[in-house]
């Protein structure tokens, strides 16, 4: 399950790269283009800066917004069973729209658009039509068929709901299932414009999604009349099902204007016969196969996770509200780190590698893939011990609002412990799936998907089956996290026999420097931790003192014991901050 289990709309589900991922390097070698007379090149390096800018821009805002999305959807739905009643039904349309359609676009039809533009006489016009309405006409009956299927969608992912809680679950999909038309055409509209080097609409429009669904959230709020599944009314369940789907209808129009603008008009037609396309899916069997072993993951999560908040409630457990819905915020927490840090270094790797790996170059590949991980792991080593020794504060803060009260968002919390000690893992194996597709292999990582479903699932099953209700979310967090785990042990040993090596002896070193460093700050971080507990007990000075002053005073102590410790990553990345600052 290495995807995404929310429905955040301001990154892809289930795909093999973002589109940041196939932004152009800044770091990477000149091209020739760029020593041109007319000085095109330069214009171009130029333009390519701007659209990363945007593209920078646009993510940071995405992401604020789409995590300000989520505290307000805490606080109006809470982390029971009304929470877990809309989650589970605004998490499908998504892992529909990830098998037909997310799994697909960067690994083909990406790649195919910009193929067909340059070697089509109409510039890719007569594919670019013929894709676009094969999109159409499939996304309104698949569309159509799961809005039909509510009812059995929501049993497959949720079989232990409550007849109260699965009727407004079922009526809350009839509208939010009529996203998946608008998921699809926006992942279709949003390659069609990065095929046109239009990256700002992309990465903006999910922005508007998500002050549209903020805006329902604080409705709900305020005009909502019921917060449990006996007492919400059909008139907030239209609220919330036909709000949020709103969102993803004016994102889908916002893309589709700037498609517009850039000159596209669609012209539909079907004569399918030699265009290529069908040739070009055909290539994805394997990525189809890797995302479907994730969404087999998401089955087992969803259904383990509402099952046990479930019997919470229902023994009265006064730890109750550990279902999915916490499980999902915790995930997009524990996300942020990774998406924030590791994203950016391996947008950088991968067509650098991908190069590398065509003529052959494998040190080039090994150095590339080693410099990444202990870059990477530089930062997230520290960070990773820091989120899991506050998360507890750092989750009553952020989600301790309106329906979800502290012991609810505690519970989030402990998931985001449990977890945030899998971030390296996480990352690596992250970094290894790209290894594998800049040499052109997606046989592997679905193969490598299905050993971490097994992993993830027998462990899930098993904390089902051994600890206490508001404790099983937890277990099926270690599991997922462990099935990384065992995910890069595997994909190290196989990419190991292809590359000659991966620089092990070199990246075990740094990792051990590194937590060795990192465990004098964390006894400084643990230790004002128990001050200001043992001061002022709980509240706001405690959530918000302790994490901030903890990682105050623990930061000089990692950064002197790196020195200590020979960490030459440390001088790696002061230099490169030093001459970035100099640059600009």
């Amino acid at each position: 399950m290495a995807t995404d289990i929310t429905s955040d709309s301001d990154e892809p589900v289930g795909g093999p790269a973002s589109d940041a991922d196939r932004r152009p390097p800044a770091d990477s070698a000149p091209d020739p283009a760029d020593a041109t007379p007319s000085g095109q090149g330069s214009a171009t390096r130029s333009g390519m800066m701007r659209s990363s800018m945007v593209m920078a821009a646009g993510t940071m805002v995405s992401r604020v917004t789409g995590f300000f999305r989520t505290v307000v959807l805490a606080a109006a739905l809470g982390t029971q069973l009304l929470g877990d009643a809309y989650n589970v039904a605004n998490t499908i349309p998504f892992i529909i729209n990830d098998l037909l359609i997310g799994g697909l676009m960067a690994s083909v039809i990406v790649p195919f658009l910009v193929r067909r533009r340059k070697q089509d006489a109409d510039g890719g016009k007569a594919t670019e039509d013929r894709l676009f309405t094969s999109a159409v006409l499939l996304l309104v009956v698949v569309t159509a068929a799961a809005i039909l299927l509510a009812g059995p969608l929501i049993q497959l992912y949720a079989s232990d709901f409550l007849p109260a809680q699965a009727e407004v679950s079922v009526f809350l999909a009839r509208f939010l299932l009529a996203q998946v038309f608008f998921v699809g055409m926006s992942g279709l509209i949003s390659a069609m414009l990065n095929t046109r080097d239009k990256f700002g609409a992309p990465v903006w429009a999910p922005v508007l999604n998500n002050l549209v669904i903020i805006a329902v959230g604080v409705l709900f709020l305020f005009v909502g009349t019921g917060d449990t599944v006996e007492t919400v009314t059909a008139a907030d369940q239209v609220l919330l099902g036909l709000g949020t789907t709103c969102g993803m209808v004016l994102q889908t129009v916002v893309l589709m204007g700037s498609l517009w603008r850039s000159g596209y008009r669609w012209r539909p037609r079907l004569d399918l016969r030699g265009s290529g396309l069908g040739e070009a899916l055909r290539t994805a069997g394997w990525m189809f196969l890797y995302t479907l072993t994730t969404q087999l993951g998401f089955v087992i999560t969803s259904q383990i996770a509402t099952g046990a908040n479930v019997a919470a409630n229902a023994a009265g457990d006064a730890d109750a509200g550990a279902g999915l819905t916490a499980y999902s915020y915790a995930y997009q927490l524990f996300q942020l780190p990774y998406a924030i840090i590791a994203v950016s270094l391996i947008t950088v790797l991968l067509p650098q590698m991908s190069a590398f790996a065509v003529d052959e170059r494998w040190d080039e590949v090994r150095a590339g893939f080693s410099r990444t991980l202990r870059v990477s792991a530089l930062i997230l080593v520290p960070l990773s011990l820091a989120i899991s020794l506050y998360s507890t504060e750092v989750a009553v803060l952020l989600f301790a609002h309106g329906n979800t009260g502290d012991g609810d968002a505690a519970n989030i919390g402990n998931i985001l412990m449990v977890m945030s000690l899998g971030l390296l893992p996480f990352t690596v194996f992250q970094l290894m799936l790209r290894v594998f597709y800049a040499l052109g292999d997606t046989r592997t990582p679905a193969f490598l998907g299905i050993g971490n479903i097994a992993v993830h699932g027998a462990l899930a099953l098993l904390a089902s089956w051994t600890l206490p209700p508001h404790l099983v979310v937890v277990g099926v967090a270690g599991g997922f996290m462990s099935s990384f785990l065992v995910g890069l042990l595997i994909g190290g040993f196989v990419l190991s026999r292809r590359l000659g090596g991966l620089d092990g002896r070199r990246i075990l070193g740094t990792l051990v420097r590194l937590y060795l460093a990192a465990a004098p700050s964390v006894l400084v971080g643990w230790g004002v931790l128990e001050l200001f507990r043992a001061w002022f007990g709980s509240g706001l000075v405690v959530n918000i003192g302790a994490p901030v002053v903890g990682c105050l005073l623990a930061l000089p102590v990692f950064l002197l014991a790196t020195k200590l410790l020979r960490v030459g990553e440390l001088q790696a990345v002061t230099e490169l901050v030093k001459s970035r600052l100099r640059r600009g």
